[in-house]
């Protein structure tokens, strides 16, 4: 299913505390938008891959995503090698995206800076022409390239290369991000699960993704914002249109 913005992230949640509202955003614009998950995040402190693998589908759910597909590669084992960048480049050309938003070039977390690097060579390799890949049904896929990457910020405060306004849209960012309630809801005293807390389990991290949002914002005069940033310059056809 073609659409025109495919997020990608090494863990489901990554693209919903990310670039939730920059999706919603576009979506309102009249863009389309698909998640790709790199793991099931099985090495996660608290619930199962199987439970954050429904919350991921309610997620995408209440995001209005066009789909959301993951490819089952070893959380915290992930490699830059050519099965993986296969298993991307196919991903990539059954969509066809004209932008990719994928993890932070480097974060506290090993596995976001590692996928970073993968998911941008896979964009890069897949237009390739010689690089043959095939669809599940067998079909021969054609070569495609991204117009664009653009790395979302996520735990570590990155000075970004630009912002987008997300200020109409963070409460359902919010909601989409509740949908993880295995990670996040320790502060809930119907947390049902009992497990250890994390830092980001806690109520503490949800004042953190706002106080972020604010301050991302703050330098481009948005009430709350999301921030990228990229590999290659961008180019700007009119002064004008930019705030």
């Amino acid at each position: 299913m073609k659409v025109d913005i495919l997020a990608i992230g090494v863990h489901p949640d990554d693209i919903e505390l990310s670039c939730a509202g920059t999706l919603l955003r576009h979506a309102a614009l009249g863009y389309t938008f698909g998640l790709v998950d790199l793991t099931r995040g099985e090495l996660g402190t608290r619930g199962t891959p199987e439970i954050r693998t429904r919350e991921a589908y309610a997620a995408a759910t209440k995001l209005g995503a066009k789909f959301r597909e993951n490819l089952d590669l070893p959380d915290g084992f992930i490699r830059n090698d050519e099965a993986t960048v296969r298993k991307l480049i196919m991903a990539i050309r059954d969509c066809q995206p004209d932008i990719v938003l994928a993890n932070a070039l480097s974060d506290r977390h090993p596995d976001h800076g590692r996928s970073a690097g993968l998911i941008a060579d896979a964009c890069y390799y897949s237009g390739l022409a010689k690089i043959e890949t095939h669809n599940l049904e067998g079909a021969p896929q054609k070569k495609w390239r991204p117009a664009a990457v653009y790395h979302y910020i996520q735990d570590r405060n990155r000075q970004p290369d630009l912002v987008v306004d997300i200020t109409p849209y963070f409460s359902r960012k919010m909601e989409a991000i509740n949908c993880y309630e295995s990670q996040f809801n320790d502060h809930n005293p119907n947390d049902y699960f009992h497990e250890d807390s994390t830092p980001i389990s806690g109520k503490d991290f949800m004042d953190f993704l706002f106080a972020k949002a604010r301050s991302l914002g703050r330098e481009s005069g948005y009430e709350l914002a999301e921030g990228f940033n990229v590999a290659r310059v961008p180019g700007v056809p009119d002064l004008m249109k930019l705030d």
